[in-house]
């Protein structure tokens, strides 16, 4: 009995979400940083993921640099994490926890932001594996703006963030935790550590691959 549990542990896929400027990519640096120092395979990821031809698409967009129809751009984002997909899936049976800055949630946010279709939206990224857990970093668009750097990219515009915030809240479901962003660093990155330990050890125990909005 032990052998075949042993057999079927795995890493945890785990996803940041929030409005931009909440603080999603200090926390996943600090998430891996604890993981490894734990003695755990983990491995940072971000979508979407600048490297590959449609990542360069996706890069130039979000710079202003070109312009796209609002259902092109969010077909690349989807395609962009399909790229992604089986090497995740073998990174995960391998063991390797995937700490992902923004998945699919942030593709239908933000182009449900734009007026685009939720359940369109929701389309084509209906496959990809589900994450063991979800953290939702909480902000207001508001206090997101007061950070340092808000304004260098396409969206982060207060208006259009506040958007967002309201089509995050379509999307939260079991597996997501939402975490008061506005307080300290330390005080969320301690939050983190011990939602994020909780579900690595469970899916070391076997918990089975879901996909994302099948039904």
């Amino acid at each position: 009995m032990e052998s075949s549990k042993k057999s079927d542990s795995r890493g945890a896929l785990i996803v940041l979400e929030g409005l931009d400027r909440c603080g999603k990519t200090s926390q996943c640096s600090k998430l891996i940083s604890y993981l490894e120092g734990s003695g755990h395979a983990v491995e940072s990821w971000r979508f979407p993921d600048r490297n590959t031809g449609v990542g360069q698409m996706i890069s130039s967009y979000l710079m202003n640099e070109s312009h796209l129809d609002d259902h092109a751009i969010h077909l690349l984002f989807s395609a962009n994490r399909w790229e992604k997909r089986s090497l995740m899936e073998s990174k995960l049976r391998s063991g390797t926890t995937l700490i992902i800055d923004r998945y699919a949630f942030s593709g239908v946010a933000f182009s449900s932001a734009k007026g685009l279709d939720v359940e369109w939206c929701k389309a084509p990224e209906a496959g990809l594996l589900a994450p063991d857990l979800v953290l939702y970093l909480d902000i207001s668009p508001e206090k997101a703006a007061e950070r340092g750097g808000y304004g260098d990219e396409r969206y982060e515009k207060l208006e259009f963030q506040q958007r967002v915030a309201q089509s995050y809240r379509t999307l939260y479901d079991a597996t997501w935790k939402i975490v008061d962003a506005t307080r300290s660093m330390e005080d969320v990155e301690e939050q983190l550590k011990q939602i994020v330990m909780e579900c690595v050890l469970k899916c070391q125990e076997g918990k089975p691959f879901t996909q994302l909005w099948q039904n």
